[in-house]
């Protein structure tokens, strides 16, 4: 009897079920007639029609090249043909038959075409930025090309961000963009090479250089650059103001040798009272002090010395590792030591010089970019200098042969055993040797006896 029961139970919520659905389902024509149907579909169609005339009109203004306001903004936006700029560089500088020659080329870009074509390719294995891409409306953006270019321009002229728009069309911001960003990539792809320390096959030949110079031992010449900041935050104004100079400056100490290679670059202090208080703060002499540093070994007069040294000015502190001119000479001697030491310490200066004409952005004043992007292009246009120099080395070369007359004994060993760095005795007994001006003054009578030898009138040159 139950299961007699339950059948007829199922059965009845099953029809009732049935029934529910039935009535939850909604027919069309319960609710429309076919007359609403068509006039909700036509509403609709003219809506998607409008809808597309205005992006037409859009797609067509860009394509037109049109200069146009977006609502609710101020700034114009300025359609560019990027594809023509690409053309028009390329049609000048990169095609096989170029309007401008490699001379012209090289004025223009401060290197030659194939060193540009060079860190162009390093760049777009290094970030994406640097390659051509497509925006959201299937419009070609700007080539690595236009966007090295715009950045090099900046630098090889010091010219602001919008001197390259009509050009390269490109418009201020991108330029400026593209400038810090081709900074990022060149320190990147190229500072472990090209803004590295001498290596002993280095240290070798700057010994050889120094020799030739009548200075065995010399690594080459220290010195400083100042770089004017002129939107120097104003709280920071007076601390950073230059008391020879009288404004805030961006320092770069530097360490050059003959053939106007940048050895040592330190950027890291701005605005000190004097290049005697970047030294203070400078990573040249890190090395020595771990006992990492190759060891130096020559001798002048039968007097044996283990540490190379560096020319420099009269602001330096008398140190083993700086040989500076005599300011009043009185003896004849004297005369000559400083004035071989004067002209072998312009090395620093005169890479100064060529780094300031290659690139006038760092000849200042600046004005637009904040500390951390200063630091970026300085060390950029560092690296790009040795770049270029390296490229054009075969005009150098004559100053790396040894001076065989000489008779001084350079000796460079080629493996060396670092010492703990981490034993504070150490490291304070290296900095006594560093600071000893007993040997300052040793070497420098050294020096001037050994060059009165070389290059006086009984001398062997």
């Amino acid at each position: 009897m139950s299961g007699e029961a339950g059948m007829p139970y199922q059965s009845d919520t099953s029809s009732c079920s049935d029934d529910s659905e039935d009535r939850n389902t909604i027919y069309p024509a319960g609710k429309y007639t076919m007359e609403e149907f068509v006039a909700e579909h036509s509403v609709l169609h003219n809506l998607l029609r409008r809808i597309n005339v205005k992006i037409q009109a859009k797609i067509k203004a860009r394509q037109g090249g049109t200069s146009r306001r977006r609502k609710g903004f101020n700034r114009r936006v300025i359609e560019r043909d990027h594809g023509e700029g690409h053309q028009r560089l390329v049609t000048d500088f990169f095609s096989d038959d170029p309007v401008y020659d490699e001379k012209i080329f090289r004025t223009r870009y401060r290197m030659s075409r194939p060193l540009l074509l060079r860190i162009v390719r390093a760049l777009g294995k290094w970030s994406p930025y640097f390659t051509k891409r497509a925006d959201i409306c299937c419009r070609q953006g700007l080539s690595p090309l236009q966007k090295c270019t715009a950045a090099i321009r900046m630098l090889a002229r010091g010219s602001p961000a919008d001197a390259v728009d009509e050009y390269v069309q490109i418009g201020t911001s991108t330029a400026m963009e593209c400038l810090e960003r081709f900074a990022e990539g060149v320190i990147d792809m190229f500072g472990g090479e090209y803004l590295r320390g001498p290596t002993s096959v280095d240290m070798q030949r700057l010994l050889q250089i120094g020799e030739g110079y009548g200075f065995p031992g010399m690594l080459g010449s220290i010195g400083c650059m100042h770089w004017e900041w002129e939107n120097c935050p104003p709280k920071w104004m007076r601390r950073l103001n230059h008391s020879d100079h009288g404004f805030s400056t961006f320092i770069l100490e530097a360490v050059a040798s003959q053939d106007l290679w940048i050895w040592h670059a330190s950027f890291n202090v701005v605005g000190s009272i004097n290049d005697n208080s970047v030294l203070n703060q400078s990573p040249l002499f890190t090395e020595v002090l771990k006992g990492q540093a190759p060891p130096v070994q020559f001798s002048i007069n039968k007097s044996q010395y283990d540490m190379g040294y560096y020319l420099a000015d009269e602001i330096y502190p008398e140190s083993t590792v700086f040989v500076k001119t005599i300011p009043f000479p009185r003896t004849e001697k004297e005369r000559l030591f400083a004035k071989h030491q004067e002209e072998a310490r312009k090395d620093v200066q005169r890479a100064f010089g060529v780094l300031q004409s290659r690139f006038p952005i760092v000849r200042g004043p600046i004005r637009f970019f904040q500390r951390a992007t200063l630091g970026k292009i300085l060390e950029a246009c560092v690296i790009l200098h040795n770049m270029a120099v390296e490229d054009e080395k075969d005009m150098a070369s004559a100053y790396s042969e040894p001076n065989e007359a000489s008779g001084i004994t350079v000796v460079l060993p080629s493996n060396f055993k670092t010492g703990p760095a981490n034993c504070l005795t150490n490291v304070l007994q290296r900095t006594a040797t560093i600071c000893s001006q007993a040997t300052h003054v040793q070497l420098r009578r050294d020096l001037i006896e050994h060059i009165w030898q070389q290059f006086g009138p009984f001398g062997d040159k």
